[in-house]
């Protein structure tokens, strides 16, 4: 796939046998989606469209995952408030924006998410069978869940714009590919979105790269999951991007997530282990994961930018980093990035208004 390609640079790969397959509309950075001729390899094919477009920037069309992962069962299960979630009335702080997810579909008939402002995209052509509604319903009813429900949000009273991205090609697992990717975050970009929820990973890729930072500049904040590759494993993407918001997992004791990836890219931790999350068809179940920690930095960052809506995503960052408790080494760290999420005081109340009783999510212990 290609970024930038002129149509110069495409009519003269269509000479050398390429085909088109598809491509972005462009409000970010117009992809193409090509098919290199029989018998190219990957390798070659990516050097011949440097060569018919110097501007292009050429990549292979990765897969990228959720990172959420089963938890436990049983006792020792039940997570606690660790961040300190106290949150006055969204108009005591200010308009709270739509937050865009991109995940898997979402089971709006759960008992936490029926009635509340839930839009779904779906205009995305995708390669498989639909996904499994998992972990998208778990990562929409830790930001809106309905209040009183089973599984509470961090704010019920908002809005979500959702972008079912992912789908099974002839395995188990829910995936994406950078295509995809781009043409989610075109579709909340043409929406104006300026908080983003991506509770997903993958490899470094310069397509994408390319409409994350395309993305950043019309303003938009990525929040993204650190990876569940474990501590030694390479960084990932989009988390590892420069200026994406890259959350971790802590559990209960505010100890790292077992599998938790690391490295200087991490930013933030917030709770993500032995979390009671929605399941599709009601209920819920108790999961563990980095993914499960994004929300709680979405939310963070909705609320701070209701209160200042003029900050851009660089202020925006450096408010959440403002807003932590260190844990491990002094100071910033590989592991815990700048440390725990504090969002007791992220929107102080006006001084003639009364808070509202906080919001609750149900917790006791640990958080995904």
């Amino acid at each position: 796939m290609a970024v930038g390609l002129t149509s110069e640079g495409l009519t003269r790969l269509k000479a050398r046998g390429f085909q088109a397959e598809g491509q972005s509309k462009g409000t970010l950075s117009s992809v193409v989606r090509l098919i290199p001729p029989r018998g190219m390899s990957l390798a070659q094919a990516q050097r011949v469209v440097r060569v018919a477009d110097a501007g292009a920037v050429a990549d292979f069309d990765h897969f990228y995952y959720t990172d959420g992962d089963q938890g436990c069962a049983g006792t020792g299960c039940e997570a606690t408030s660790l961040v300190g979630w106290s949150l006055p009335a969204a108009k005591q702080c200010g308009p709270v924006p739509t937050i865009g997810v991109i995940d898997t579909g979402i089971d709006r008939e759960h008992e936490a998410l029926r009635g509340q402002l839930i839009e779904i995209v779906s205009e995305l052509q995708l390669r498989g069978t639909p996904s499994q509604s998992d972990h998208g319903t778990a990562v929409a009813a830790l930001l809106v869940g309905r209040s009183g429900s089973s599984a509470p949000g961090l704010l019920p009273e908002a809005r979500i714009l959702a972008v079912d991205a992912f789908y099974r090609d002839g395995g188990t697992a829910d995936r994406t590919d950078v295509t995809t990717l781009v043409m989610a975050l075109e579709a909340l970009a043409e929406r104006n979105i300026r908080v983003v929820n991506m509770s997903l990973s993958g490899p470094p890729n310069e397509v994408l790269k390319r409409a994350i930072a395309s993305a950043q500049a019309k303003g938009m904040t990525i929040i993204a999951a650190a990876g569940n590759n474990g501590a030694g494993a390479e960084p990932s993407y989009p988390a590892a991007y420069p200026g994406v918001v890259a959350v971790t997992a802590v559990d209960g004791k505010r100890d790292i997530y077992r599998r938790a990836t690391q490295g200087d890219y991490i930013d933030l931790a917030a709770p993500g282990v032995d979390l009671w999350v929605a399941a599709p068809g009601g209920g819920g179940a108790t999961k563990s994961g980095t993914s499960y920690a994004v929300p709680f930095i979405s939310a963070a960052a909705a609320i701070l930018h209701a209160s200042d809506p003029n900050r851009d995503p660089a202020g925006l960052q450096a408010a959440l980093e403002n807003s932590t408790m260190d844990l491990g080494a002094p100071g910033r760290d590989k592991t815990f990035g700048n440390g725990l999420l504090q969002a007791a005081n992220l929107c102080s109340p006006q001084v003639d208004e009364t808070p509202v009783a906080q919001s609750h999510v149900g917790f006791d212990a640990t958080i995904p």
